[in-house]
């Protein structure tokens, strides 16, 4: 899981500074329009991907009235908001990375020319649908801060509620589950005194590409942020293996 989790730290650290909080802002409200419209309601206890994606702005300090016009709005009773609709990419960075892309457009034909011309610039190609996908799989995942706990007491609290794995990455823990299992999981930490910094599900590739030339993961990077500052791009998944030491340089 090195590639997901290490491409999750870096946008972690992205999200921290305000010009791109505001995008994850615009990324997550358009998550939120999308859950009301679907569900046909603005009441999150009617829908749990309502409330999933609630849950991710409320982790995000999105205000909460921002959060209820956007319920609205999508739910229609709220005039506003566009008829957004989910779209996939699938393709390759340099190196071989295989790289899938989840989109909520009003536009399929301009996301997808934005898109391959990202590829395009780093790089990299568009593939046919089916090509990459089947290399990831979706699992459900809890972000908890460490603040002395040890691995043994996230065991302790989540056991019952889905826990199927750890990994520590030192300042916090990712907790592994089913993806049905998240709001159960989540709620078992909460309880435990642990402070949740994010919770939802993704997507984790089966095998990673190691990436050993700084000029290749310069490229990967680029992909990936030429991608994920796409206001249509939802999330973005590779999997990547670039050592901790050449991403540090190459952030510098």
């Amino acid at each position: 899981m090195s590639g997901h989790s290490k491409w999750s730290t870096i946008k972690h650290k992205k999200a921290a500074k305000d010009a791109r909080r505001g995008k994850q802002w615009a990324k997550l409200i358009r998550q939120i329009e999308v859950a009301a419209r679907e569900a046909g309601t603005s009441d999150t206890e009617a829908s749990p991907s309502l409330a999933l994606a609630v849950q991710k702005a409320k982790d995000a300090e999105v205000p909460k009235d921002t959060i209820e016009r956007a319920c609205k709005r999508g739910a229609g009773e709220l005039e506003g908001g566009a008829a957004y609709e989910a779209a996939q990419y699938e393709g390759y960075a340099p190196g071989g990375v295989a790289v899938l892309v989840d989109a909520l457009t009003d536009n399929r034909n301009r996301t997808a020319s934005d898109i391959r011309s990202a590829f395009s610039k780093a790089g990299g190609n568009l593939a046919e649908p089916g090509s990459v996908a089947f290399l990831f799989s979706r699992r459900g995942q809890v972000i908890v801060e460490a603040n002395g706990h040890s691995e043994d007491d996230l065991m302790l609290a989540g056991l019952d509620a889905g826990l199927e794995d750890i990994e520590n990455s030192g300042e916090q823990f990712t907790a592994w589950c089913d993806p049905s299992d998240v709001p159960d999981l989540r709620k078992a930490f909460e309880d435990g005194g642990f402070a949740i910094v994010e919770a939802g599900s993704t997507m984790v590739p089966a095998s990673t590409v190691p990436i050993a030339e700084a000029a290749e993961a310069k490229k990967v990077l680029r992909l990936l942020d030429l991608l994920d500052d796409n206001d249509d791009v939802q999330d973005v998944y590779a999997n990547f293996d670039i050592p901790e030491d050449m991403i540090e340089s190459l952030e510098e």
